[in-house]
């Protein structure tokens, strides 16, 4: 009854014939299978090849770190690693000269490697205060923008965020920054993020406005002197760039505008009618420019300007404002073109307009763009919309 009670259902417990033979032989087929699995355990291990330890995290200089691949010295990256998303979420490493360092869905490494958005070498936001080192040539004028050894633009790294959206898109540039404390305040404070700004070379505190515009997720452009007609009866102030010296590659104006401050992706011109209407002046300033990463912004003030056609022939990062949105400083005034404005975009996809950071300006345009959002307007920065030739699609 208890063996009954006991027995696999279905099975007959009472042992066949032959029974002690077949245990027997049973027993050696297993034995025989373990001594097999252990010699191959040992030939596997013997014949793996030594993998080398993962590099442990540095701590950040300003550029990306270096990440050293298995099996290779440290040494041998004479560049720094670029790490970003893969547009399929996985994380894509590249050294210096883009061959890949390492793909997959996972990151296996830890610190402070900065891993950025599909497409893109953005700064995250929580560095975008901060100027990247690799994009910085020290000089007697102070830091001048470059790109960096691994090929990263200083357009490429400091440029304000987007949806990326196909809608319709408004670039709106408000200028002057630095010169009143009042209205830099206003600005930086009160004007949305797309807004970019552009600080004044001339203008004071200029470290500590860029780091809060940076900080509250603006884009930012430098605003350079230029020679503009009459000049230099009609002056926009010292160290104004004028077309004998761009037509001669003397940049010394230039680079004391650009060492005034860091975090911006291009020049925008103050004043200047008569070097954007020059093409031997603006060739080569153009040139030395592109050779920085940076673009060129023509505030569209001049009806002569050539700024167009020679970025378009020599492939300069450029855009160019359709509307000065503050040529009357009224509100009224100032809405009607922020409303021109906006029917240019919606006729052509975008639009670029301009204006100077006055309170009643930047009051108006603060409030036509809580509104505009409401109509489907984005409000992008200025980079979103320039011409690239060098864009990353």
């Amino acid at each position: 009854m208890r063996d009954e009670l006991y027995r696999p259902l279905g099975q007959n417990l009472t042992p066949p014939s032959g029974g002690p033979r077949r245990r027997w032989r049973g027993a050696a087929l297993v034995l025989l299978a373990g001594v097999a699995l252990a010699g191959g355990s040992a030939f596997t291990a013997l014949r793996q090849p030594a993998f080398a330890p993962i590099a442990p995290p540095q701590a950040e200089t300003g550029g990306l770190p270096t990440v050293v691949a298995s099996g290779a010295p440290a040494a041998a990256a004479t560049l720094p690693n670029v790490v970003r998303m893969s547009e399929t979420g996985g994380v894509e490493i590249t050294d210096g000269n883009g061959v890949p360092q390492m793909n997959g869905d996972t990151n296996p490494y830890t610190g402070s490697i900065r891993v950025l958005e599909p497409g893109s070498l953005r700064q995250p936001q929580a560095f975008a205060h901060m100027p990247d080192q690799a994009l910085i040539e020290p000089s007697d004028y102070g830091p001048l923008p470059v790109r960096s050894g691994d090929g990263r633009r200083p357009l490429d790294v400091y440029a304000g965020a987007s949806s990326g959206a196909l809608g319709t898109r408004i670039a709106i540039v408000v200028g002057g920054l630095g010169i009143s404390q009042t209205g830099t305040q206003q600005a930086v404070e009160r004007l949305p993020a797309g807004v970019t700004l552009a600080f004044a070379a001339s203008g004071n505190s200029l470290d500590r406005w860029m780091q809060t515009a940076r900080r509250n997720g603006h884009e930012v452009l430098l605003q350079a002197a230029m020679e503009p007609f009459g000049y230099p009866q009609v002056s926009p102030g010292e160290h104004t760039l004028t077309v004998a010296d761009a037509a001669a590659r003397q940049f010394d104006a230039l680079d004391w505008s650009m060492g005034r401050l860091t975090n911006y992706v291009g020049v925008m011109n103050y004043m200047g009618a008569r070097f954007n209407a020059d093409p031997a002046a603006l060739e080569p300033f153009l040139a030395e420019l592109t050779r920085r990463g940076l673009l060129y912004l023509d505030d569209g003030t001049s009806s002569r300007s050539q700024a167009r056609d020679v970025a378009t022939a020599s492939g300069a990062p450029f855009a160019a404002s359709d509307l000065v949105l503050d040529g009357e400083r009224s509100p009224d005034a100032v809405r009607r073109q922020l409303d021109a404005l906006e029917r240019v975009a919606r006729a052509r996809g975008t639009a670029i307009g301009v204006a100077s950071a006055f309170e009643t300006t930047v009051g108006t345009i603060a409030g036509w763009a809580a509104e505009a959002a409401q109509r489907g307007i984005e409000i992008v920065p200025v980079s979103a919309i320039a011409f690239d030739p060098e864009a990353r699609g």
